[in-house]
């Protein structure tokens, strides 16, 4: 019987050691020095501070404000439980009506992404409620996420940064090429 015990102990350490990835992270690693809206600020020239979902707001008046994104433009994310502070990515592509390619930090603990695939799931189609495609498990994340619209900066010259980063080989690809790249 002990024997048993014994054998069942190691195995049961070992599958321990080899578990599932770990894809959720503590509250306090969003907390680095990297963060969305400063990121977003430096990339889009925006006069915008302040937690990201406040970005909204103080946008009103200075910013034109839309529900239809464009390359370039700021996504404003909702303040929610998982999102206290809200966050801002920066539309890099139209893949399609309810499809957009973004760039943004911080939305994995610590890292600029390029590329990413955000999806509308709205019921009016208008970009009220999304989901963004999360690397460690290669497809759309399980949630849905809130959000106010698009800021639109002031220049085209914001958009043309954009497009010549992205012609030096930083575009992303389309949610249907990062699941098959993920096969």
């Amino acid at each position: 019987m002990l024997r048993l015990a014994l054998a069942l102990s190691g195995v049961l350490g070992l599958a321990a050691c080899g578990g599932t990835p770990r894809y959720e992270y503590p509250r306090s690693a969003f907390n680095g020095r990297l963060q969305c809206a400063p990121y977003a600020r430096s990339k889009t020239g925006v006069a915008l501070s302040g937690s990201a979902y406040r970005w909204w707001s103080e946008a009103a008046g200075r910013y034109r404000r839309t529900r239809s994104p464009a390359a370039g433009e700021i996504l404003v994310f909702r303040s929610t439980g998982r999102l206290p502070d809200g966050h801002v990515s920066i539309v890099r592509r139209v893949v399609a009506s309810r499809e957009i390619l973004v760039e943004h930090a911080n939305w994995e603990p610590g890292r600029i992404d390029r590329g990413v695939p955000v999806v509308d799931v709205s019921p009016e189609n208008d970009w009220s409620l999304v989901r963004v495609y999360w690397t460690p498990i290669h497809t759309l994340g399980r949630r849905n996420y809130p959000t106010y619209g698009f800021i639109v900066p002031r220049g085209l010259d914001d958009v043309a940064a954009l497009d010549m980063e992205s012609a030096n080989g930083e575009s992303g690809e389309s949610l249907q090429d990062a699941r098959r790249r993920a096969m």
